[in-house]
């Protein structure tokens, strides 16, 4: 799914306003489906405070209003009075809840904690268009709805984010627990410093032009179900194991034998052809009575001291690699007579920073830092925003694919665009999760899967392993083992 700028979802409304829709209509539309949802997913709550803006996003909220009424629905509407100029079509919803005796309105300032149980507040106060910092009223209250335990609702965006761009520091920011959006991701519900004021987003299909949404350029994209089915290739029936690529998993060390254990695991579960696991003597033992199917190539005794040369393989190189002086120079080795694209993680990429070695990476590599790992490579950002450009620039001068791990992985590309991902969970913030992924892209690009779409479906097959992993064993006791484990269950809904 793509992802535009504010600028492009408005003339995406004024697209579809051209095609024949008014813009009231629009409105109504959008307020149809926020209400089916709400109606669908909080039937038996007991009254919606909606707070509104002047502008479209204050529509939406007044229209809401109207259709939570006449459904029955106990509503109350909030609003600034002391600033009546609303844009026309809020106008136009405004006097229609004007004219039902049974809605309440309020000022802001009249606001007062609720004391029914299952009070429903709606924030309809600003929307994707805001460019400035709210005022100190709409602040206040914004400030003591966040204090107010009950359940909270945004409609498109949360009231004090933009829609693609980074808030101040002290930025005041409505804090709900599910967001409605319509039809596009916002790059800001991706991002950890604003993503966290989203809840559960919701994007909601209200019909805007498809020609605009097919012809318009951006570089940045939402990674879906049906993207991953697209890229997806199933198994043919006349096949060996030849077929199916020749991965080598290079790592562990005296200690950390699990790390690539992990890597070599998630790599057959992904489907890899010819599996080899190229670590330090130590591991022999964990290796060959753990994965039987792969096949252990000895290197070092408790650290690897060569990496040696396979044809027609794709290296998936560092989980608990270690930095022995003779593992660097493995690792240094081994770039230096290689030219064919890596996957690299962990410590192999901490070699590189360290010894600032980056002009190494063969093109079209696929390195997978998390964030203090991309610092040490390309250095220090502000913020994940920063981060994002930064590593779009890098990626452009490298020509490598890179996986910038975080709640909402993203794929950055040589061509410099930018694949979020919306699979995954915080119980995969553990030890050992970023080497399952080493394994499952290493494993993908072995089985000839074009690198882009390989790094995009990895990624999203990983969150997805993890999803499905929690709601099994719970965000707290999930294993990274236990996502490997889930892996066949994600290829069988592929499949089905």
């Amino acid at each position: 799914m793509k992802i535009l700028t504010a600028e492009q979802i408005k003339k995406c409304d004024s697209a579809t306003i051209d095609k024949g829709i008014s813009s009231i209509d629009l409105m109504e539309r959008a307020a149809r489906t926020c209400v089916d949802w709400i109606d669908a997913n909080f039937r038996s709550a007991d009254q919606f405070l909606i707070f509104c803006g002047k502008g479209n996003n204050g529509g939406y909220g007044f229209a809401i209003a109207r259709m939570l009424y006449e459904k029955s629905y106990d509503v109350e509407v909030f609003i600034d009075k002391e600033d009546l100029i609303f844009s026309p079509d809020a106008d136009l919803n405004f006097q229609k809840v004007k004219q039902i005796s049974g809605i309440e309105i309020k000022d802001f300032s009249d606001f007062s904690a609720p004391n029914r149980e299952k009070t429903i507040v709606i924030d309809a106060i600003f929307g994707y268009g805001l460019s400035r910092n709210l005022s100190e009223k709409t602040a206040d209250i914004i400030q003591k709805l966040n204090q107010t335990i009950v359940t909270k609702i945004s409609i498109d965006i949360p009231t004090g984010l933009y829609a693609d761009k980074m808030i101040a520091d002290d930025a005041v920011v409505f804090q709900a627990d599910f967001t409605l959006t319509f039809q596009f991701y916002k790059r800001s519900f991706l991002h950890p410093e604003t993503g966290k004021f989203c809840g559960k987003i919701t994007v909601l299909d209200i019909g805007l032009d498809e020609d605009f949404i097919s012809g318009v350029k951006t570089d940045y994209f939402s990674t879906g179900v049906k993207l991953v089915a697209d890229i997806y290739k199933p198994r043919a029936d006349f096949s060996n194991k030849g077929t199916f690529g020749k991965s080598v998993l290079v790592g562990g060390s005296y200690g950390k034998i699990g790390a690539i254990m992990m890597s070599t695991l998630s790599a057959l579960r992904t489907g890899s052809g010819l599996t080899f696991t190229i670590a330090p003597e130590c591991g022999n033992l964990l290796l060959q009575s753990q994965v039987p199917e792969a096949m252990f190539m000895s290197s070092g005794e408790k650290y690897i001291e060569n990496i040696d040369v396979m044809e027609k393989a794709v290296y998936g190189i560092g989980p608990g690699l270690g930095k022995e002086g003779q593992t660097v120079k493995a690792v240094m080795d081994f770039l230096k007579n290689y030219d064919q694209p890596v996957v690299m993680d962990a410590d192999a990429l901490n070699i590189l920073s360290e010894n600032g070695q980056l002009a190494l990476i063969p093109e079209n590599s696929v390195i997978t830092p998390h964030p203090l790992e991309f610092e040490r490579l390309f250095g220090k950002t502000e913020n994940s925003f920063e981060r994002l450009e930064l590593a779009k620039k890098k990626a452009a001068e490298l020509q490598i694919f890179i996986v910038l791990k975080d709640h909402h992985t993203a794929v950055i590309t040589p061509g410099e665009k930018v694949f979020y991902n919306i699979t995954g969970n915080s119980g995969m913030a553990k030890g050992g999760s970023g080497d399952v992924l080493t394994g499952i892209l290493t494993s993908l690009i072995s089985q000839k899967y074009d690198i882009e779409k390989a790094c995009i479906f990895a990624v999203w097959l990983h969150g997805k392993a993890g999803d499905l992993a929690a709601a099994e064993f719970s965000k707290e006791s999930m294993l990274p083992t236990d996502l490997i484990g889930k892996i066949g269950e994600v290829f069988k809904c592929l499949s089905s």
